[in-house]
Parts: structure tokens; C-alpha cells; sequence
């Protein structure tokens, strides 16, 4: 099952305060970014976080799951209701997160 583009809108929407979110679709799902970094995706209309430790620390519930077989589990992030918790949760990990690969 693919992502919406809906969803995707509705968490954009709920990033929006923050600059730099960024987005790219992927085989029916997508990639978030943020100031150039990959936070996670939307996949199967979740959002998934990359499980660096302080998405760990910030959202300790969290449930581990795998954004597609084959894959890395990812962090289900919760709370998508709340844009301040969302936009704290990427301001959170952002320094944990790799920097963007050099082609």
C-alpha cells in the first residue's frame, strides 16, 4: 500500500513552521527531509522516524516498525495532532542525524 497525498499534505502542514522541510517521493511513498537531512518518511500513511538516540529520548513509547520488508525499523513517530510536538521532535534530532551523502 502507497502513501497519500493527502497525508503527506497533512504533515507538511503540521511541519509547517519550521524552514527547510523538504520531501521526495519514492515508489509510492516519501522521503522527509529536513534542512538536508533525511528525518524518516511516510510510509503506508505513518510517519516513521529515523531511530537516532534522541528520537529515542523524545519519544520513549515509540514503537519500533519497518517502513517496508527488507528495510531498518523505524521509530512510529506519535502525536501527528500536534504540529509544536512534531516541529520540537525535528529541531530534537536534527544534530544526531548524518550528514547528506556526497555523490
Amino acid at each position: 500500500m502507497s502513501s497519500s497525498k493527502a497525508y503527506l499534505d497533512f504533515i507538511l502542514n503540521q511541519l509547517s513552521p519550521l524552514d527547510e522541510i523538504t520531501y521526495r517521493p519514492m515508489m509510492g511513498e516519501y522521503i522527509l527531509y529536513y534542512r538536508g537531512k533525511i528525518v524518516g518518511g511516510i510510509y503506508d500513511n505513518r510517519l516513521l522516524i529515523k531511530p537516532v538516540k534522541s528520537a529515542k529520548a523524545y519519544m520513549p513509547e515509540a514503537t519500533f516498525e519497518l517502513p517496508y520488508e527488507g528495510a531498518k525499523e523505524m521509530l512510529l513517530a506519535d502525536n501527528v495532532d500536534d504540529s509544536a510536538y512534531l516541529c520540537g521532535l525535528m529541531e530534537a534530532i536534527y544534530s544526531d542525524l548524518p550528514e547528506k551523502r556526497k555523490k
